[in-house]
């Protein structure tokens, strides 16, 4: 990752045009290479930018890590190039004639000017970034293998992500509630839940990185990595539109077809409304998708998404020194039966109904003195209701779950946010700096409404041995603001040396509390080649408190009454919800060492180690006292992660080659306050205990790459192993027996491979591109359960169910 100054920030793009006559028609060819020029003079490649040729035929091509590409079989005639990166962009027309060569250079102007201009391939390994950042490209998104065809599905590809087995993404040990998750550096998490809470077509997505230790004093508002995803600039020159999936796929059931198992259609336009000057992007999706559940009913073994995305971006040059982007995002989607699983059906299960939208707009000016002045604004809302499948009671046996969910809920949040950032021109003194100063003020809003119906617990016997009563359903409203200000400086103390100093204060007015969170870091080239640099950093970072906690004491109290063998109460004992020793916003403290090294010239490796201490997280209790109950939250839970990883990329011929192995540890209290009161909760709330993760995996290999197989096909394989998740084991009442999460589910092992094709479509006197292919899941259908029999008490203890099978999927782009 080369990281470059907006300011003045000039790229030249060189193309050297050669052809070749013979026997046959004329054709010719386009090599190149993608340079910067910062305004120091010091030139650097640029990797990742996409090359498209228009004319007799379209074609396109992404320099590769050295800033090289090339375009062959051309044959004679008027092209336009268009050259396109985040934030930049450029055009010239050129005429090929045979039997001459020439250079030509073109100027790639800044379309949305931002602080930096993160460059990237697949991971930036010799960047001047002290932070970790692993980096998901352009061209990663288009041709990975990604069964969801979703932008989150593709973050395992990170080292030291995994989809934990709730289905969330967990990046660097921490919980997806404990991650900052952005787009277009604006924070898109649910006020209320604190968990990601918005949907974008895949189309309109650029990049999108992991950065494991931010830092970057912009950067708050969570205690673990975070997730950062930019959207492509709109087309200033050509429309380009695209439109895929239009054949819904079948639902198989035992070799026969029972309707239809998705639908997802999406389409994308892009171009000028005002020619260099104003223009705009438009991504529409529609998803109807069945996810079977492998071990229930043939009919009755389907979770369905239904969802609409909507993305529309305008991008205004404003000047040569301004630039504005509006961008509104609409994400309605309804997810039927979330919780599905082996041991609960269909009718047990609860649907989850949301909407939301965001508005987001940007503006950024370039001072003649080459400082930078950026402003963000967005507003957000997000709503969700949960409701059950069934009025009959909720009953939790030992094999299944019967009757209807016992949770409704209605939760309607809403947040205004306001960013200012100045980067000031560069300093020198004892060496260059660049300072930046800015705050970040947020208003949010919770409404909500939470009711519990009647739990049963039923024994082996089929009698009852627990029953749950709740209090009336309530309602509640709060309100949350959050200031925060903060100044940084990275200074280069000479061509080998560069630190970074920031300093960032948090302000919550739910915890009525100010944090002081100071960060530094530091970039060392340990060789004068700069092929060996050593990076290390260390910083505090506080997160959000989410608006579902500070609520709680007036969610409905429950009455646990026990059961003797004759079916008389032996017990009845009341809890009462309560906040006790006040609210805390969680602090962590993190620090890393990390060597990286290009051992060849297309050979690069990485060996780091990351550690992460977590305190006054939230966590859940119940208390008893002289027959009276308490369910304590609490800001007294701790967590920790430590990673080791060793990863290293192989690149020849264009072609990319990558492979990791982590060994990490992640631990921590083990009754956070989500699974009790997120989308799905759980009934029964046994005391808090410290041990692994659920989403803890040991040892993890990962290996993918990009590479150029027989008949112009582009291959994209991942492979994918890690230990199995741990799991605790119960009884029939539902008590733990021995330590939590000591038992783990088999080693997890999945070969995915992607093959595509790009061919020319003649259309009104052009070709334009199609993209044909297919993707395959899990290739040799190795069995990766999901479930497990955990009771002690049933005969089918210890025995794992609803393995993915191996799946197919076609792939159909129409490009014009």
């Amino acid at each position: 990752m080369r990281r470059l100054s907006s300011a003045g920030l000039s790229v030249l793009l060189f193309l050297g045009l050669g052809f070749a006559q013979g026997g046959s028609p004329p054709s010719g060819s386009i090599r190149g290479d993608v340079f910067t020029k910062g305004t120091n003079g010091e030139p650097g490649v640029l990797p990742g930018v996409r090359i498209v040729l228009h004319g007799p035929i379209t074609k396109e091509a992404e320099s590769d890590a050295r800033g090289a590409f090339a375009i062959d079989s051309l044959p004679p005639g008027k092209y336009e190039i268009e050259a396109n990166a985040p934030g930049l962009s450029g055009g010239l027309a050129v005429e090929v004639t045979p039997g001459t060569s020439s250079t030509v250079p073109l100027e790639m102007n800044v379309t949305m000017v931002s602080n930096t201009v993160d460059v990237t391939a697949t991971e930036a390994f010799l960047a001047d970034e002290s932070a970790q950042h692993d980096a998901i490209s352009q061209s990663v998104v288009e041709k990975a293998p990604n069964q969801d065809e979703k932008i989150d599905s593709l973050l395992p590809l990170v080292p030291g992500v995994v989809r934990g087995p709730d289905g969330r993404i967990n990046m660097k040990g921490a919980q997806a509630t404990q991650a900052g998750w952005l787009v277009n550096s604006t924070n898109v998490t649910d006020p209320a839940t604190g968990g990601q809470a918005i949907s974008l077509p895949i189309d309109v997505v650029s990049s999108v990185q992991v950065i494991s230790n931010p830092y970057d004093p912009e950067y708050g508002r969570f205690t673990g990595a975070v997730s950062s995803v930019e959207t492509r600039t709109s087309n200033f020159d050509k429309f380009h539109f695209s439109i895929q999936n239009l054949a819904p796929r079948a639902r198989d059931r035992n070799g026969s077809i029972v309707g239809i198992g998705a639908f997802t259609p999406r389409t994308t336009i892009t171009g000028p409304l005002i020619k260099d000057r104003l223009a705009f992007t438009q991504s529409l999706e529609y998803r109807f998708v069945r996810t079977p559940v492998e071990s229930l009913p043939p009919l009755q073994r389907d979770t369905t998404l239904e969802s609409f995305d909507s993305f529309s971006q305008f991008d205004l040059k404003i000047s040569d020194r301004q630039t504005a982007t509006l961008s509104v995002a609409v994400f309605p989607q309804k997810f039927d039966y979330l919780g599905l699983n082996t041991f609960n059906p269909q009718p047990s299960t609860t649907n989850l109904h949301q909407r939301g939208d965001q508005v987001s707009a940007q503006h950024s000016y370039v001072a003649g003195s080459g400082a930078l002045l950026s402003s963000r604004f967005a507003y957000e809302e997000f709503d969700a209701d949960t409701f059950p499948n069934s009025q009959a009671p909720y009953q939790m046996l030992v094999e299944t779950t019967e009757g209807g969910f016992f949770n409704r809920q209605n939760r309607d949040a809403r947040r205004v946010e306001w960013q200012e950032l100045y980067h000031l021109s560069p300093k020198h003194f004892l060496g260059d700096h660049e300072l930046k100063v800015g705050f970040d003020f947020s208003h949010s809003s919770y409404d909500g409404r939470q009711q519990f119906l009647p739990v049963s617990i039923v024994g082996t016997a089929g009698s009852t041995l627990e029953q749950i009563n709740f209090g009336t359903p309530t309602t509640f409203s709060i309100h949350q603001n959050e200031f925060a200000w903060f100044v940084g400086d990275q200074w280069t103390l000479g061509p080998r040396l560069t630190l970074d100093f920031g300093l960032r204060f948090d302000n919550d007015s739910v915890t009525d509390s100010t944090h002081a969170a100071p960060r530094a870091s530091l970039t060392l080239a340990l060789t004068s080649d700069r092929r060996t640099l050593l990076k290390a950093g260390a910083g505090l970072f506080y997160d959000r408190v989410p608006l579902n906690a500070p609520t709680f004491p007036s969610f409905p109290d429950r009455t646990i009454l026990t059961f003797g063998p004759s079916g008389n109460v032996t017990s009845s004992v009341p809890y009462s919800n309560a906040i006790t020793g006040g609210l805390k916003n969680p602090r962590s403290e993190t620090w890393n060492v990390e060597v990286d090294r290009q051992v060849l010239e297309n050979l690069l490796l990485r060996v780091a180690y990351q550690q992460r201490n977590t305190i006054d997280d939230l966590v859940l209790n119940p208390e008893t006292s002289a027959g009276d109950g308490l369910l304590s939250l609490a800001s007294r839970g701790r967590d920790f992660y430590r990673e080791f990883q060793v990863t290293g990329r192989y690149q020849i011929h264009r072609q990319t080659l990558n492979a990791s192995y982590v060994r990490s540890k992640a631990t921590g209290d083990l009754n956070d306050f989500n699974q009790f009161f997120g989308n799905d909760p759980q009934a029964v709330i046994q005391p808090n205990a410290r041990g692994p993760a659920a989403f803890d995996a040991p040892n993890r290999f990962l290996a993918w790459g990009e590479l150029n197989g027989p008949w112009k096909l582009m291959l994209m394989p991942v492979l994918d192993i890690h230990t199995g998740f741990p799991y605790s084991v119960v009884n029939e009442k539902r008590d733990f027996i021995g330590p939590r999460n000591d038992e783990r589910f088999p080693r997890f092992d999945s070969f995915d491979l992607q093959v595509l094709r790009s061919f020319g479509l003649p259309f009104h006197g052009k070709e334009h591109t199609v993209k044909l292919g297919f993707g395959v899941f899990n290739l040799f259908n190795h069995a990766n359960p999901r479930d497990v029999q955990n009771d002690l008490d049933s005969g089918r203890f210890g025995q794992f169910f609803n393995s993915a099978v191996r799946t197919f999927r076609g792939k159909l782009v129409f490009g014009f």
